[in-house]
């Protein structure tokens, strides 16, 4: 396990990430997006699961206000937190965000990076960046749309609205909703879900679910051929005729 802002354990095919400032509610501050840049150029050359987790009973309360107002234009023209957010979408396994406590501002735009989103009672989830004079411009001000819709994402956005657990879980934007002791252990529940399934064929489909619209159905198609010659799918498949004989 490495220490610092983010710690690091891994474990075969999954990777445990806990943001750790809780003294400062997890902000996400410039060591902790280098950190975050590290994890991710981990993940890219050994692909696995990912599982992104608070400590101190806090996922992110957002970015590291004392550095935000010092930022300037140039400062966002960088995209300091909006290119380490989409690295973490495009990671090519999927991540699982687990929210306990606040994710608002920029932790509330790490977790919609994240392929799915289990939380706890204690979840709340917002964006008040226009309440301090700037926008969601690490990702919420399009992708929050893609997840729960037009109208709410401009409540969230433009109206300051904080989504409760029970709001999120039937929005889904959280897939599930646990107790807080139990919320590690649901994200290794899904880990070990994906993990049944066959690494590339997940790798795979989760680069042609993000392709753009007029990428399909060709990518579909080249992504299917580089399966079909595979000897996972030969296995599998073989497997699941053998278990169907056997049943009969």
């Amino acid at each position: 396990m490495s220490v610092g802002p983010l710690l690091v354990e891994e474990a075969g095919d999954r990777v445990v990430l806990r943001l750790n400032r809780p003294g400062v509610r997890n902000a996400i501050d410039q060591e902790m997006v280098d950190a975050l840049h590290d994890a991710c150029a981990l993940l890219e050359r050994e692909p696995r699961v990912a599982l992104l987790v608070g400590e101190g009973g806090v996922f992110a309360a957002g970015a590291d206000i004392a550095q935000l107002r010092e930022r300037r234009r140039d400062d966002a023209l960088r995209g300091i937190n909006s290119k380490i957010f989409d690295r973490v979408r495009r990671l090519p396994m999927p991540t699982v965000a687990l929210l306990d406590g606040f994710a608002l501002g920029g932790g509330a735009e790490l977790a919609y990076a994240c392929d799915f989103r289990i939380g706890t009672p204690a979840a709340r989830i917002g964006n008040p960046e226009t309440g301090l004079g700037i926008l969601a411009a690490a990702g919420a001000a399009w992708r929050l749309a893609e997840l729960v819709g037009e109208p709410v994402a401009k409540e969230v956005l433009l109206a300051g609205r904080v989504l409760d657990a029970d709001e999120a879980l039937a929005l889904r934007l959280l897939s599930e909703v646990v107790a807080a002791d139990q919320l590690v252990a649901a994200g290794h529940r899904l880990a070990d879900r994906i993990a049944k399934q066959g690494p590339l064929a997940v790798r795979l489909t989760k680069a042609v679910f993000h392709a753009p619209r007029d990428a399909h159905p060709f990518v579909d198609d080249l992504a299917q051929a580089v399966l079909f010659e595979t000897e996972d799918k030969h296995e599998r498949m073989t497997a699941f005729l053998e278990r169907r004989k056997e049943k009969r």
